[in-house]
């Protein structure tokens, strides 16, 4: 039985439609590894396409059959195929995919040597045109701080703080994201693990002390560690502190070529 196509019917409203599609589809996915074997994770996803003025709408079923097809094998380099794929079959001008997903890094303790998973946030976002592609990698990295001028004031101690810093990047090939999380954590006061016996304990506290940072001087150290990685033609660096002396946080933005 031959049922109506209602989404393909003409529109008189001239009207384009610059995305339509769907959000906030939680997908299990298989991401592979560099190194070989697969990293198995759930992603949050948004897949959109324009629409023409003359079209009515578009065919949201054919978002999750395409998502479905690919989630066995999905990484950056996946989600631009993915939003190649739904301009393809949606007769689109311009296709959007967006995987935002848990991200977990087994972390030994800098003492101990004792091993737990740390966790972290990756979005890879894609835009398919017919001249090119787009690919953005975003990782928001928990970070530590100490404050230079607490340091710098007091006769003992220094305030510090847990915060997250987010890095977005332009890149003309997949970056694998634990680089780039490695990259943001260097360019705080010390980086932060889900398990510290005392001896570890000791050690991130004397590191955070002997490295202040201002939110302001972490957001330009990972702009200049991130415009110095091979093929990046923008980036974005976002800091926030969620300060333990003040009732407010503290924020930063930095970026080059990549607007909001």
């Amino acid at each position: 039985m031959s049922l109506k196509d209602t989404q393909s019917e003409k529109d008189s409203r001239n009207l384009a439609i610059t995305r339509a599609g769907i959000s906030s589809l939680r997908y299990p996915v298989s991401i592979p590894r560099p190194e070989g074997g697969s990293l198995h994770s759930i992603v949050t996803a948004s897949l959109t396409v324009s629409v023409p003025a003359s079209q009515r709408g578009t065919h949201m079923s054919r978002f999750v059959e395409e998502m479905h097809d690919a989630h066995k094998a999905i990484d950056a380099a996946g989600a631009i195929s993915l939003a190649k794929k739904l301009r393809s079959r949606l007769h689109a001008t311009e296709a959007h995919v967006t995987l935002s997903l848990p991200w977990f890094i087994g972390k030994r303790a800098p003492v101990s040597g004792r091993e737990a998973f740390m966790d972290y946030e990756v979005t890879w976002e894609a835009v398919a045109t017919g001249r090119r592609s787009r690919l953005l990698t975003t990782v928001r990295v928990p970070v530590g701080t100490l404050c230079p001028c607490s340091k710098a004031i007091s006769d003992r101690g220094a305030h510090n703080q847990r915060g997250h810093a987010t890095l977005t990047i332009e890149t003309a090939s997949p970056i694998w994201p634990d680089q780039l999380i490695t990259l943001v954590e260097e360019a705080a006061s010390c980086e932060l693990f889900s398990l510290l016996k005392r001896p570890d304990e000791k050690f991130v506290t004397e590191r955070a002390y002997d490295n202040p940072v201002f939110v302001e001087d972490l957001v330009r150290e990972i702009g200049l560690r991130a415009a110095r990685l091979r093929g990046v033609r923008a980036w974005r660096a976002e800091a926030e502190n969620l300060e333990s002396i003040h009732s407010h946080n503290a924020i930063a933005v930095i970026e080059a070529g990549l607007s909001r």
